[in-house]
């Protein structure tokens, strides 16, 4: 028989943080409002969630290296925002944004949710953060709970042993 996995939006009982750049902040506020709404829509108590505030979208790997290490939180949420500019340095953050959160979620086995938008213009980024393209901020939130929900899962099949999985 198959057996499949997958995340559930259940955040109930679970512990989340949140790193929010300020840099942008008008954007970035709107995408942490977005999380915290679709985190407790989902049962996190708004009590179980951390908001850490980190400069930008290049130090939010560094903020969540620490958190994952710490164990204290079972999911985390990363937002900013990063609009193309003049020079090269739109491509710098993002990319090392993302390759840094990425590889702090491998190390760590820790469930993160990616929200940090990349835009070419202000515009951009307020129709994703609330606007007419929805909230990335709450989709980042989703995922994070999901994959939370198969962390857990995959820890519980690894704990079972094979022929015990089979008979199930």
């Amino acid at each position: 028989m198959t057996e499949e996995l997958s995340g559930k939006l259940d955040g109930s009982g679970l512990r989340i943080g949140i790193i929010v750049a300020q840099f942008n902040e008008t954007v970035t506020s709107r995408l942490l409002d977005g999380a915290r709404q679709a985190l407790e829509r989902h049962g996190v108590r708004s009590d179980a969630i951390t908001i850490v505030r980190v400069p930008g979208s290049l130090e939010l790997p560094q903020a969540a290296q620490r958190m994952a290490r710490s164990g204290r939180w079972d999911a985390l949420v990363a937002l900013g925002c990063v609009i193309r500019g003049e020079t090269a340095h739109f491509d710098l953050v993002a990319a090392e944004a993302a390759r840094g959160i990425a590889q702090v979620a491998r190390e760590h086995g820790t469930a993160i949710g990616f929200g940090v938008l990349t835009t070419e213009d202000t515009a951009q980024a307020m129709a994703r953060s609330g606007g007419a393209l929805g909230n990335r901020g709450s989709d980042a939130a989703e995922a994070a709970l999901r994959m939370a929900s198969v962390n857990r899962q995959l820890d519980g099949a690894a704990k079972q042993p094979r022929a015990a999985k089979a008979r199930s």
